[in-house]
């Protein structure tokens, strides 16, 4: 029997059936473990049969299994910069090395050993070598990468923790690893007190946060400060700044880029808490004003501007050598196809951090978009985070997947809730009321809801090309939920039911000392219970997006005896401290529970002492039973990125508006 050893033929029985008399094949090529049992195996013991000659043909290979576990080593360089590192990845079994390529494809391949050229065999099927594959798999799939290697950015902090866990680190890697190592220790730092200049006590969470927003600082790296709303995050930045003043860190002024609603609260709070700092602010346009940006500038510490001014006059703002970028409520610039997200991301500040309460509302590129500004070398290609990430997240609810984007976000964002850090926040009490519409006003809503549900079920074969006339449906009938006279003045006359309840419950709450805010998404059906509530002699500040003298009447209401604050969601859902109010009624739900939390939010946040209560209103039978239904469905995917559970993505679908039609 010659021993020719080639390709794939399963080899374990051969023995048994030889010796049970069945016929053998002529010839058998073996190839791979078949052949290492064959020769280490089978062929001694048939050398060992009585009667059975055995010819060789040629030299016998030598096959021997290793017997030290494969052993994982990482080197490499950095680039001039230390922002990069070339990444090697080696594998050594008994001193002989593992060809990197081969290793990794026998292991896509599912193959159980490999063989070495010398002869060499070893398992395949270790906890560390699997890991390895997953990690190298998972990096190529993220970046671009050489036959050998990977090229690590230092905000793959994350990565390279779980890279260094599995092998020997070398000399080469060792200086590269300390200048990230501790990054993933960041939120726990507490290296520096409390800026002397800085007139407010921070809580033990806020000056953990500012002492996180210092070590990225010092190490030149950005981050994303997603605390809940209304724990400090405006208090946190302003402490950075009076940090780096205080020690010489920087002679630059500070760039912070608002919604224009919050410009002017920016610049008080930095008066308040932070009186050192020489703030400006940049409320009109170059030609407005009459002076270029730079002089208007010369000499702040902290500019403030809103995004449509940062995005009209960029260059402006390119021309500037600024300490750092903050973007507040940086979900304004979570569109990656948008200008403001392209200025964002090409300012030259050598520091940038965003800042929001709600980095995901829709979808995870949101976040990506996010983190490609303040950690640029994190997820560097979004076609390749969506294919990585978010379709097997999103799609199919990707457990491992989600855990693992979980670990590589950490390093770079900060989050902490309420039930987390502000044990001492008063009670929030929280309360859907559903309300039966007037007879007229329902069987009016039936007769337009029949019409929409055919003219949207009939545009849901291609959402994309068709968004903005459903839109246009689902916004006509929440409007007709509201008040039908919205739709149609001819209606004017049908008794709104919204109204009524929402008279009945200001009655009440203002005769027992209360103040309230009263938001809703639409300015026309505020406006009608501003002139409901001046009817009945009631006092209110109402502020909505075509408000002049905004901040005035923002503190008309703080400083004044106005129980009553009419705010549209849009205009003041977000920014505000609010806190002399302790009642907040939500005239109309919306389907992203993200947005009505930016509202509560202006009154259950520090500062606030007093129960707070919410109110959301609800029409029975119309489309905002399905929104509350589908908003609970679709709170969780912030929660689930950054915290253990499920998934759901918040993405609103061609299935999701189906169900707001049932």
């Amino acid at each position: 029997m010659a021993a020719v050893v080639e390709i794939l033929h399963p080899v374990p029985e051969l023995f048994e059936r030889w010796r049970a008399g069945d016929r053998l094949a002529a010839e058998s090529h073996l190839g791979g473990m078949d052949a290492v049992r064959f020769i280490t195996d089978l062929l001694p013991r048939l050398e060992a049969v009585e009667g059975v000659t055995v010819e060789h043909i040629g030299a016998l290979p030598e096959y021997r299994e290793a017997e030290a576990a494969p052993v994982v080593s990482l080197g490499g360089k950095a680039t001039k910069d230390n922002d990069w590192f070339d990444l090697t990845v080696t594998v050594t079994v008994g001193g002989e090395k593992v060809p990197f390529t081969e290793l990794f494809v026998a292991m896509a391949e599912g193959q159980s050993h490999l063989i070495l050229p010398s002869g060499t065999w070893f398992s395949l099927d270790s906890d560390e070598l699997q890991e390895l594959a997953r990690l190298i798999a998972e990096a190529r799939a993220l970046l671009d990468a050489d036959d050998d290697g990977i090229r690590l950015s230092r905000f793959q902090a994350g990565l390279w923790e779980d890279l260094q866990h599995l092998g020997v680190v070398t000399a080469q890697a060792r200086a590269w690893e300390e200048s990230v190592r501790s990054l993933s220790e960041a939120a726990d730092r507490t290296e520096y007190p409390s800026p002397a200049s800085l007139e407010a006590t921070l809580r033990p969470y806020q000056l953990a946060g500012f002492n996180w927003l210092a070590y990225l600082y010092e190490h030149r790296l950005g981050g994303v400060l997603a605390d809940d709303m209304g724990l400090g995050k405006t208090l946190e930045a302003l402490a950075l700044m009076c940090h780096t003043m205080e020690r010489g860190l920087t002679g630059d002024p500070w760039l912070v880029v608002a919604p224009t609603s919050v410009v002017g609260n920016w610049a008080a709070e930095c008066r308040r808490f932070a009186p050192g700092l020489h703030v400006t602010t940049v409320t009109e346009t170059d030609r407005r004003r009459g002076t270029a940006l730079a002089r208007h500038v010369e000499g702040a510490d902290l500019v403030v501007t809103s995004y449509s001014l940062f995005r009209l006059e960029y260059d402006g703002y390119a021309d500037v050598s600024w300490a750092g970028l903050f973007l507040d409520e940086a979900q304004f610039a979570k569109n990656r196809q948008s200008q403001t997200y392209q200025r964002a991301k090409l300012l030259p500040a050598p520091f940038k951090v965003c800042m929001t309460g709600t980095p995901i509302e829709n979808n995870l590129m949101e976040l990506w978009s996010l983190l490609s500004i303040a950690a640029p070398g994190l997820f560097t290609s979004p076609e390749r985070f969506s294919e990585y990430y978010r379709l097997p997240i999103e799609r199919n609810a990707d457990a491992e997947r989600l855990a693992q984007l979980r670990r590589r976000v950490r390093p770079l964002m900060l989050r902490r809730t309420k039930e987390q850090v502000a044990s001492d926040l008063p009670d929030k009490q929280e309360q859907v009321l559903e309300l039966d519409l007037n007879p007229r006003h329902h069987r009016i809503y039936q007769t337009h809801l029949q019409r929409e549900r055919q003219k949207i079920l009939g545009l849901l074969g291609d959402m994309n090309k068709n968004r903005m006339a459903i839109f246009r449906s689902l916004t006509l009938l929440r409007q007709a939920s509201l008040d039908v006279s919205l739709i149609d003045a001819s209606y004017d006359g049908v008794p709104s039911t919204k109204l009524d309840a929402l008279m009945e419950m200001l009655e009440d709450i203002v005769e027992d000392g209360h103040r309230v805010l009263v938001f809703s998404q639409f300015t026309r059906f505020l406006t009608l219970a501003r002139h409901r509530i001046e009817k009945a002699g009631v006092d209110l500040c109402y502020l909505d997006g075509k408000t002049r003298r905004r901040d005035e009447v923002i503190a008309e209401f703080r400083n004044g005896e106005a129980p009553v604050f009419l705010i549209s969601l849009k205009a003041g859902g977000f920014g505000l401290n609010l806190t002399e109010a302790d009642y907040c009624i939500l005239l109309d739900p919306w389907w992203n529970p993200a947005t009505e939390a930016q509202a509560v939010d202006r009154i259950h946040r520090i500062g606030q002492t007093r129960k707070v209560m919410v109110y959301r209103l609800v029409a029975k039978d119309t489309i905002e039973e399905k929104v509350m239904a589908l908003k609970a469905k679709k709170s969780a995917l912030f929660a689930d990125v950054m915290d253990a559970g499920g998934l759901e993505s918040g993405a609103l679908t061609a299935a999701d508006i189906r169900g707001l039609l049932d």
